[in-house]
């Protein structure tokens, strides 16, 4: 029996296992043997066996013919995985502009949902403004920040289902990201965005933000397939020569 305030072995390995996979520190062609990762996190196989079939059960690893190896998005499913996104975090402003559509109408005899925490907004508004004065390093840390702010805008629309389905995106399409490291144009790029969606939201303009929204990640889906596919296509070019 786990005593009081104690995590259980297996719910660590399980938080430790889910951040490196997601920030790439385990390769991802990688088998997932659980003798190693016993040998790595410093417990027995018992926990790891635990928190792999977790991770199986949140689709972060899968199985092949010789074992369990992390997750790897193919290019339709990638596709896929930034379409979800758009469908996710453009309700969250759309419920919004639902909430001014129905005061207006005042055809609702019951209270409309609440609008964005505009605190919450604000406050990220803050953090990119920082970061155009000083512009953060390429990393796992940025991606961090940029999930963040996508993350904030979706749960100050005041639903945390939508927030929590995005970030079970975000696990997903990570590794993908951290390892494709932003050039200092597109992290000026997606900051310069980032404000103008806050700014927009908080000028009372949800329209504008909804539109700058979807254009800010069909670029960024745009910039992530391109790149995925010129690794593809580098893979197959290296299959060809050897050194």
């Amino acid at each position: 029996m786990t005593r009081r305030g104690r995590v259980p072995l297996s719910e660590r390995v399980y938080h430790s296992l889910r951040r490196d996979l997601a920030t790439g520190a385990i390769v991802p062609t990688e088998r997932l043997g659980e003798e190693r990762l016993a040998e790595i996190y410093g417990v027995s196989r018992t926990p790891v066996r635990e928190a792999l079939a977790r991770l199986q059960a949140d689709g972060l690893v899968e199985r092949h013919s010789d074992g369990l190896y992390p997750y790897r998005p193919r290019l339709e499913e990638l596709d896929n995985l930034y379409e979800l996104r758009i469908v996710l975090e453009t309700r969250g402003i759309q419920r919004t502009i639902d909430v001014a559509q129905a005061a207006e109408r005042e055809a609702s005899r019951f209270d409309p949902a609440p609008a964005h925490d505009l605190a919450l907004v604000r406050a990220e508004l803050d953090t990119w403004r920082r970061m155009l004065e000083d512009p953060p390093e390429p990393g796992p840390a940025l991606v961090a920040a940029d999930e963040q702010f996508h993350t904030t805008l979706l749960a100050a629309a005041g639903n945390t289902a939508l927030a929590d389905a995005l970030t079970g995106v975000y696990v997903r399409v990570r590794p993908v990201r951290t390892l494709d490291l932003p050039t200092p144009d597109r992290i000026a790029t997606m900051t310069a965005e980032h404000i103008a969606i806050a700014e927009q939201l908080l000028s009372g303009n949800p329209d504008r933000a909804l539109g700058t929204l979807t254009a800010h990640i069909d670029s960024s889906r745009s910039h992530v397939l391109s790149r995925a596919q010129q690794a593809l296509d580098l893979t197959k070019l290296a299959r060809a020569v050897r050194d």
